[in-house]
């Protein structure tokens, strides 16, 4: 089953390669898309701003199931403790994702980034932090790791200019 997915922007992607960006994103180095549309289009104007240019949002359809069969894949199901290691992993530069092609899960956005600073920091024990992220519904964001598999199961269908 194909699911339609946005990667916000200021440029059309066609191509998605997942070897460039910044390494210590929540889920590493890859290609980042989601399936709420209204966070890649947060995400273009956020970018739009900084860089000066006009938003778009690039939209594809991803056969998620079948790159959940073939991949490596990590699922977060919840802002947990297991999520909260991880995306600390990430942002030390210890890359926890260089063992996947497909990380999907809540992103580290603005609403919990503090929590996550905070715990980071030695500021706010485990438990504080868990229950703090408890209160958040996750947004969610995939990342695609892999270029084989991108390749493969990740279709470009067209871009949007944002409003």
């Amino acid at each position: 089953m194909k699911i339609e997915v946005y990667h916000g922007s200021v440029a059309k992607v066609e191509t998605p390669i997942c070897h460039i960006g910044r390494e210590n994103l929540d889920f590493g180095r890859g290609f980042y898309l989601t399936d709420i549309r209204e966070q890649a289009v947060r995400w273009a104007i956020n970018v739009s701003r900084r860089q000066r240019m006009p938003a778009v949002v690039n939209r594809y359809l991803l056969d998620r199931q079948a790159i959940l069969a073939e991949a490596k894949c990590k699922i977060f199901e919840a802002y947990d403790a297991e999520w909260l290691e991880f995306i600390v992993a990430s942002r030390r530069g210890l890359n926890p994702a260089a063992v996947y092609d497909y990380i999907e899960g809540g992103v580290a956005n603005d609403r919990v980034v503090d929590t996550v600073n905070l715990y980071m920091a030695g500021l706010m024990e485990v438990e504080t932090a868990l229950r703090r992220l408890a209160m958040h519904r996750p947004n969610n964001q995939i990342c695609l790791l892999n270029q084989s598999l991108t390749d493969k199961y990740l279709s470009y269908e067209g871009v949007d200019a944002v409003e």
